[in-house]
């Protein structure tokens, strides 16, 4: 059940075009940063998209811009563990990494405790309005949100396409407080 729903949405997702990709990520950026999980950040955990997730760089950007710390993930493929490290200049700092996803190059890893981070922005495939996500399958995500203080907020980035009626979550699944899709700011349900 999980498989088949995690290749549908992949494919829409597959199917959105560049423009259609950014406009919709821009429009979620642009609902981020007018609420309050933002505005009192201090230390703000992102991901860098691929394979057509919701587009990271704008809000990375701006939020460096608006003088938050931003940190990113480095995959540690080895234990499936995320270390984390802050990025200053997004165009310089990064290099394809694990996955093919951006990472810092080696001289810019600038490693962060997860007890400082306020707010972390969480990729994924699908959501349901519970807040239950289906990520890509190797739980780097699920072990890590368990390790958060519990007042570091959980903020889901999807498209609307993403939103499915159960993500048919796991014992070991961690859920997410909000998802902030293009048309709407969902306050799951616990």
């Amino acid at each position: 059940m999980k498989n088949t729903l995690r290749k549908e949405i992949l494919d829409k997702r597959k199917k959105l075009d560049s423009e259609n990709l950014i406009i919709k990520s821009d429009k979620i950026k642009d609902s981020i940063i007018e609420t309050d999980f933002y505005k009192n950040a201090k230390v703000i955990m992102a991901y860098i998209d691929f394979r057509n997730e919701v587009k990271t760089e704008n809000f990375i950007k701006k939020a460096i811009s608006d003088g938050k710390r931003v940190v990113i993930p480095i995959s540690i493929v080895e234990t499936r563990q995320l270390l984390l490290s802050e990025i200053i200049d997004y165009d310089r700092e990064l290099d394809s990494g694990a996955y093919g996803i951006l990472e810092p190059k080696k001289e810019y890893i600038r490693e962060v405790d997860p007890d400082l981070v306020d707010l972390v922005l969480v990729p994924g495939v699908a959501f349901d309005r519970r807040g239950y996500r289906i990520g890509y399958g190797a739980g780097y995500y699920d072990r890590f949100l368990e390790k958060l203080r519990n007042e570091t907020k959980k903020i889901a980035l999807a498209f609307d396409l993403q939103i499915v009626e159960h993500a048919y979550e796991d014992s070991h699944d961690f859920p997410v407080e909000y998802i902030v899709t293009e048309s709407e700011i969902i306050e799951c349900n616990k």
